[in-house]
């Protein structure tokens, strides 16, 4: 799901609660706080010299003790719009960094309006070798690489 995307779900769903399900099916706590909107820009050469960029928004959740405090997808769309600056564009990947024992970075997969709110399932995100043509890798075999100038 994209930043506008998001963006467009907050607005067609005023002072609705909202609910982040994990991967694991589990859910954030729901007096969660987003902390931070960031436009997060990676700059990289992969495994075979290519240059490349990725960018996405950020919404760093953050849960307190304060189990009677909840964010409604007004409040929210405030503090986005308050970052809406720092985006070029508003058509990037949407992420979830929440602590969790470590801090991870969950895409938003979708947004699912209930008779509960809004819940926003988060997906996984992994690695991959963006070179496997470069590399020989082929799709099913990924344990090793077979030229010297790969990773």
């Amino acid at each position: 799901m994209t930043l506008d995307e998001f963006a467009a779900v907050l607005s067609a769903h005023p002072d609705t609660a909202l609910q982040l399900v994990l991967p694991d099916g589990s859910f954030v706590p729901a007096h969660f706080h987003v902390t931070e909107v960031g436009r997060v820009q990676k700059d990289f050469v992969d495994c075979g010299g290519t240059v490349r960029r990725s960018t996405s928004c950020v919404l760093q959740v953050w849960v307190a003790n304060d189990v009677a405090h909840r964010l409604d997808t007004t409040k929210l769309a405030k503090i986005i719009h308050k970052g809406v600056e720092l985006f070029e564009t508003t058509a990037i990947p949407l992420e979830v960094e929440y602590d969790h024992g470590v801090i991870s970075q969950y895409p938003v997969q979708e947004a699912e309006a209930s008779q509960s709110g809004i819940i926003l399932h988060l997906g996984t995100k992994h690695t991959t070798c963006l070179a496997q043509d470069r590399c020989g890798i082929k799709l099913d075999v990924l344990s090793s690489c077979s030229t010297s100038d790969c990773c």
